[in-house]
């Protein structure tokens, strides 16, 4: 079957600001085979669809893979799961788009293993078999945000010798990181996905290609309504989530994995150490394309720049880092940037992809427009120190010697608004105003002097911007789980911490500890006039507890009244 490609503007940042040439035009129209088995070596077929351009000839592939239905990737919704790109965009231009569902979704054989060794072994059979068509002219990428990210990156460890190049925007390496922020289960992420798995999972492909989502279709891709999905952001996406989980599923394999993650492996394990590719990165020598959103604190961002770290070994990886709104649903940003990319590395084009500093970033709170450049990450900075002052103050001397409290609630105890309590639920430390611009770009790490009146707690700390009329901009966070504080060795120096989290310790009831606690690397100008403020809090099940993309933990459970030292600090990379 053969359509049109569509004309309606892509929405969101398409560059990070450099300038191309020799970029492929849009000349054909669309070719779609549809439910296409896709053998792997264990005998079961994955299912895809195949988008190709309608001409004759071979063409490279780009290969978009997920759990999530292949059959609506283009439906044109504001919805999480729509990451695979744009088909129009990418065929027009001379490449077949082919989106394929793992195993155990989507009609796709076998069980659902969520991000396991043999989802990786299906990616370099998905590859091979990809390069083996009559359509395909040997060389092959990979498309996609989010876990379509994360499958590129479980093809790429396998080495499937027709993988050319990847683009894994969004991308997370170590399923432990997302799903269980240092020991505290990322709830409001977790449940609502797994239900949302299961939900998808068992609708038909006859519901998928019925004719209400068909006009739906239709309706989504209109320019002035598709223009407005390109400023909603991912807390818009966990609210859809949430009420999905009115609607009944099948629970097999959803509710065994959603107790694997919350019950039968709450610390790093084997289980777990089959989902974190980390250790296979070092295996990737092909190139790699990085990035993400600064606002994408509880998800993506923190394996963006672990993933970034395990691959300095290879010379041709980026990295673009992108404000507010640079990855929106359905997903259609920075793809001229990815046309760029693989019309140089697939097609053989000098696109000027290569050009200048590998290291691209937007500076959230500055000029929107300037892009900032570096040969590395994080760039050069100085580690600057706030302390946590007994008068509510960060300012950058200590001040009187002193302690604040703060107290936690946990299950069952009849428990108020965090507003209402007294110690409170939570406490912050204002700077003084700026006198001038400050720009942090980096690693950032609360080295937190505490007690606690229990054996175990959390510590959940978010960093915000206050501007002068009082307006607060949450900027990054951190978590630990207080009993799984221990430090691997090799990370003495400042930034953050690595916390392999398998080895539960008690914490000593009533005595002061020191604890490391990396918030999630970032990037912000403070401006002249704004005050940095730090919060930290025990739980944020309570919705007065700050919680970036409101993606909130499952209670550690336990009460405590926690007494915070003054020679706690706030490191910072200042710029």
């Amino acid at each position: 079957m053969a359509t049109s490609p569509l004309k309606a503007p892509l929405n969101g940042p398409q560059t990070t600001g450099r300038t191309f040439r020799n970029l492929s035009e849009p000349q054909y129209g669309i070719r779609r085979d549809i439910n296409v088995g896709v053998p792997v070596r264990d005998g079961i077929s994955l299912m895809a669809d195949v988008h190709r351009p309608d001409a004759d000839g071979r063409f490279p592939v780009l290969i978009a893979a997920s759990p999530y239905p292949r059959q609506i990737q283009d439906l044109g919704a504001p919805m999480g799961f729509i990451e695979a790109g744009n088909t129009p965009f990418w065929v027009s231009r001379g490449y077949v788009h082919v989106i394929a569902n793992v195993r155990g979704t989507g009609g796709s054989g076998g069980e659902f293993g969520f991000f396991d060794g043999q989802e990786r072994r299906d990616m370099h059979d998905l590859v091979e078999w990809a390069a083996a068509q009559p359509w395909c002219d040997g060389n092959v990428g990979m498309i996609g945000i989010s876990y379509f990210a994360m499958t590129q990156l479980e093809a790429a460890v396998e080495r499937p010798p027709h993988l050319k190049a990847i683009f894994p925007l969004a991308v997370t390496s170590d399923l432990f990181e997302a799903a269980s922020h240092h020991g505290l289960v990322s709830s409001a992420f977790i449940t609502p996905f797994l239900s949302m798995m299961g939900l998808t999972a068992a609708r038909s492909d006859d519901f998928w290609r019925s004719l209400p989502l068909q006009i739906a279709r239709k309706v989504l891709n209109l320019p002035p309504l598709h223009r407005k999905f390109g400023t909603m952001n991912g807390e818009a996406a966990v609210t859809l989530m949430h009420q999905l989980l009115k609607l009944p599923h099948d629970p097999h394999p959803w509710d065994d994995l959603w107790l694997d993650v919350f019950v039968s492996h709450p610390v790093r394990d084997e289980w777990w150490d089959d989902r974190d590719l980390t250790p296979l990165l070092g295996n990737i020598d092909i190139p790699v394309y990085l990035g993400c959103d600064w606002e994408n604190v509880p998800l993506h961002l923190p394996s963006t720049f672990i993933t970034w770290k395990a691959l300095a070994h290879n010379p041709n990886v980026q990295l673009g880092m992108l404000d507010r709104y640079g990855l929106t649903w359905p997903w259609e940003s920075m793809h001229t940037e990815a046309l760029a990319w693989y019309d140089h590395w697939l097609k053989g084009r000098d696109t000027g992809i290569l050009d200048g500093d590998r290291v691209r970033y937007a500076l959230p709170g500055g000029e929107p427009a300037q892009w900032r450049t570096s040969t590395s990450w994080p760039p050069a900075a100085t580690a600057t120190e706030f302390a946590l002052r007994a008068d509510g103050v960060l300012g950058a001397d200590e001040g009187q010697p002193g302690t604040r409290e703060y107290m936690t609630l946990g299950a069952g105890t009849g428990r108020v608004k965090a507003g209402e309590l007294d110690p409170p639920a939570l406490l912050t430390w204002t700077s003084p105003e700026l006198p001038a611009d400050l720009d942090v770009v980096g690693e950032i790490e609360l080295r937190l002097i505490a007690s606690a009146t229990a054996a175990d707690t959390a510590w959940l700390a978010t960093l915000q911007d206050v501007a002068p009329d009082g307006e607060v901009t949450e900027v990054t966070a951190g978590w630990l789980r207080a009993g799984l504080r221990e430090v691997d060795p090799a990370a003495s120096a400042p930034g953050a911490p690595v916390l392999p989290c398998r080895r539960p310790v008690a914490v000593p009831i009533g005595e002061l500890v020191d604890y490391r606690i990396p918030l999630v690397p970032n990037a912000r100008r403070f401006g002249k006039g704004h005050r940095i403020q730090l919060v930290l809090a025990g739980d944020d099940q309570d919705p007065d507890v700050p919680a970036i993309m409101n993606f909130r933990h499952a209670s550690v459970g336990t009460s405590s009244l926690s007494t915070v030292a003054s020679s706690s600090r706030l490191l910072l990379p200042v710029v």
